[in-house]
C-alpha cells in the first residue's frame, strides 16, 4: 500500500497573520519530469507514491493528500537596500511539514504554485527553466556540502506562462528546514507587532535552535547564532566559487540554508567583482561584497529583535551590536579554514593569509578560471614538474612559478606525508560545479527540445563533485570564449 507524507505542522499552530489559507489550483496537463529518490528516502516518503496519480496531484497542487494544510507565508524584505513592508509567496504553497528519518522538520513547498494574495499582481507561476536551474544547483551545492535547500520533484503543468516570451509552465517542490527569512521578522517588526516578533523567535529557536531555550537570554543567543549559520554559509559559498546574486532580506533564511536560486551562478574566470545578475547595475551582490551584505543583513534582523533584548533602548542596542560581531568573528575563521584546506595548510601559521591572497590576486590578475586553478594544485603537491596545467591558466606563468615555489615551502612545514595532503586537497577543491554554460545548454534542450538528456547526464556529474571521473570529464572544463554566460535573470 502506497503512503503519502505524514505531515505535521507546527506553522500552522502560529496566529492566522503570519500566513494565507490557499486553495488547490488544479493545472491544465500535469507531467511529471523527475523525482529525486534519494531526498524522499531521506524524507521517508514512498516514491512509488510520489510516481503514482495522487503524488502527482500533490506535487503539482491539484490535490492535497490527508495532513497538508497549503498557505502562503508573509514576510517584508529589503530588496537591493529598499524596504519593502509587504512581500510574501507570491508563487509559492507551502503544504505542510514532515518528520525526517534523522528526526529534523524539514518543509515541503510547491513553487510556481498559482497566484496567492500576495503575488502583487504576478501570475503566481514558474517557467521551466528557473525551476530546472534551481533543481541542479541546489542539488549540486548538497553534493559540495554546503547547507541549502533541496529539490524533491519537478512537473511541468500543461499550460504556458508568458516571460520576455510564452515559455512551458513548471512546479518544483522544494524542501527546507523552514521557509522562515529575515523578512519574516521584518514584516511584524515593522508593524510594531511585538508579540508576533516575540512568536516567531520562540518558534524559530524551538524549530532551529533548541539548545539556546535555556539561556539567560534567549532571543540575544538567537541573534548570535543566525548570524554564525550566515557566516559559515556565506564562507562556503565563496570557498566554491557562488554567487548567490540576490541576497536581499526575504531571501535569507534564519535557518542557515541558501534560499532562492534565481540569478546566481559559479565563477568561471576569478574576478572578485563579478556580477551575473542582469538587474545588479550597482554590483552590490558581487562575489566580494557577500561577506559584508551578510553582516548588513544580520544587522536588519537584530534590529527587528530589539525590544526582546532589554527594557532600554541603549542596553538593547549594545547586546544586539555585540551579538552581531559573533558574524564577523565567525566569518573571518570559516573564510581562513576553508581556503588553507584549498591549499592544503592545515593549522593557521604566519604567512599563510598572504599566500592566499598572493594567489587570489594572481588570479585576479589572470582571470585564471577558479575551480581549475584549485583543482589542478592538488596535482602540484609533489614538486613543479605537474605544475604545466595549472601554471598555463596564469597570463604570467613566472609569477605563478614564484608563488609555488613559496607555498610548497609552506607544505614541506606540514606534519603530514605529501600524498595525505593531496587527497585532503581533492576532497575541499570539486572537480565539477554547475558551469554556467552547461546549465544553460541542459535548460535550453530541455524547455526547445523537450530533451531531458543534457539535464540527467549534468545531474549526475554534479553529484559527485570531489571524484574526478573521467566519463564527466567535459563537465569539469571552462568554457570556450563564445560559451560564456556573462549574465543570468530572475524567474519571477
Amino acid at each position: 500500500m502506497m503512503i503519502g507524507p505524514r505531515f505535521d505542522n507546527s506553522y500552522t499552530r502560529l496566529p492566522a497573520r503570519f500566513y494565507a489559507r490557499l486553495e488547490v489550483k488544479p493545472v491544465a496537463a500535469p507531467t511529471l519530469i523527475c523525482i529525486n529518490d534519494k531526498l524522499a528516502e531521506e524524507l521517508g516518503i514512498d516514491v512509488d507514491f510520489l510516481r503514482s496519480p495522487a503524488g502527482l496531484n500533490m506535487l503539482s497542487g491539484c490535490a492535497m493528500p490527508p495532513g497538508a494544510e497549503p498557505l502562503a507565508q508573509v514576510y517584508a524584505g529589503h530588496q537591493f537596500g529598499r524596504f519593502v513592508p509587504q512581500l510574501g509567496d507570491g508563487r509559492a504553497m507551502l503544504l505542510g511539514e514532515v518528520v525526517d528519518r534523522r528526526g529534523a522538520r524539514r518543509d515541503l513547498q510547491l513553487k510556481g504554485s498559482g497566484r496567492t494574495p500576495f503575488s502583487r499582481g504576478g501570475d503566481g507561476r514558474a517557467a521551466l527553466g528557473p525551476v530546472l536551474r534551481e533543481y541542479l544547483v541546489a542539488e549540486a551545492m548538497t553534493a559540495l556540502g554546503i547547507p541549502t535547500t533541496r529539490a524533491l520533484a519537478i512537473v511541468t503543468t500543461g499550460e504556458n506562462v508568458l516571460r520576455e516570451s510564452v515559455l512551458p509552465g513548471a512546479i518544483l517542490t522544494r524542501v527546507a528546514t523552514s521557509h522562515i527569512r529575515v523578512g519574516t521578522f521584518q514584516y511584524f517588526a515593522d508593524r510594531g507587532d511585538t508579540e508576533a516578533v516575540q512568536l516567531l523567535a520562540d518558534h524559530v529557536i524551538d524549530r532551529h535552535y533548541p539548545d539556546i531555550r535555556h539561556e539567560p537570554g534567549p532571543y540575544r543567543a538567537l541573534i548570535g547564532a543566525v548570524a554564525e549559520c550566515q557566516a559559515t554559509l556565506i564562507a562556503r559559498w565563496l570557498a566554491v566559487g557562488f554567487i548567490h546574486g540576490v541576497m536581499n532580506t526575504d531571501n535569507i533564511s534564519v535557518g542557515g540554508e541558501t534560499l532562492d536560486y534565481g540569478p546566481c551562478a559559479f565563477l568561471d574566470t576569478f574576478d572578485p567583482t563579478a556580477v551575473f545578475n542582469s538587474i545588479d547595475r550597482s554590483g552590490r551582490y558581487a562575489y566580494c561584497n557577500q561577506p559584508s551584505i551578510g553582516l548588513w543583513n544580520m544587522a536588519r534582523f537584530a534590529e527587528t529583535l530589539l525590544p526582546l533584548l532589554a527594557a532600554r533602548e541603549r542596553d538593547q542596542e549594545v547586546i544586539a551590536r555585540e551579538e552581531i560581531c559573533r558574524y564577523s568573528s565567525r566569518f573571518d575563521a570559516e573564510f581562513r579554514a576553508a581556503f588553507h584546506a584549498k591549499l592544503g595548510l592545515g593549522e593557521a601559521l604566519d604567512g599563510d593569509a598572504n599566500l592566499v591572497q598572493s594567489l587570489l590576486s594572481l588570479m585576479a590578475d589572470s582571470q585564471a578560471d577558479f575551480s581549475l586553478v584549485f583543482s589542478g594544485l592538488a596535482g602540484s603537491v609533489f614538486g613543479p614538474d605537474a605544475d604545466e596545467p595549472v601554471r598555463t591558466l596564469f597570463n604570467d606563468p613566472l609569477a605563478f612559478d614564484g608563488w609555488a615555489a613559496i607555498w610548497r615551502r609552506r607544505l614541506s612545514a606540514e606534519a603530514r606525508p605529501l600524498n595525505v595532503i593531496q587527497e585532503s586537497m581533492r576532497q575541499v577543491n570539486p572537480a565539477f560545479i554547475p558551469r554556467n554554460h552547461h546549465v544553460e545548454a541542459a535548460i535550453k534542450a530541455a524547455v526547445e527540445q523537450n530533451d531531458y538528456g543534457l539535464f540527467d547526464t549534468l545531474c549526475r556529474a554534479l553529484s559527485m563533485p570531489y571524484e574526478d571521473r573521467p566519463t564527466f570529464t567535459a563537465y569539469g572544463n571552462a568554457p570556450a570564449a563564445h560559451e560564456r554566460i556573462c549574465a543570468t535573470f530572475c524567474g519571477t
